[in-house]
């Protein structure tokens, strides 16, 4: 059985990935719907979880999820708090060097994130 079919699952990675008992308000629908593989569109405050809800998403399906964010602050600080929490992540933009870009397009591609 996956993770999808299983709903104690989803509480359980939120506490273990991210260290929280419970999801903020619209956070565990928009989850759900990404893991039916149903389009989502989630406009929310800045606080109020947007990262989250694709990370956890990504985190509970197979293969590699792919965040956008526009802000290089913001991919920083989330692959910081992932990797700190033991999930492989990393983000490309234009504060790398090519060779720093190439060097982590090939971890992604060796299944190393």
């Amino acid at each position: 059985m996956d993770m999808v079919s299983r709903p104690d699952d989803l509480h359980r990675t939120l506490k273990q990935a991210f260290g929280f008992e419970a999801f903020l308000p619209g956070q565990e629908a928009l989850v759900r719907q990404i893991l039916q593989g149903r389009d989502c569109f989630a406009l929310m405050p800045t606080g109020g979880g947007k990262s989250l809800i694709y990370q956890l998403a990504t985190l509970m399906r197979p293969g590699v999820g792919l965040i956008i964010s526009p802000l290089i602050a913001l991919m920083q600080d989330q692959v910081e708090r992932l990797t700190a929490n033991g999930i492989a992540a990393t983000f490309i933009n234009s504060s790398l060097t090519p060779d720093e870009q190439r060097d982590r397009e090939a971890r992604v591609m060796r299944g190393e994130i």
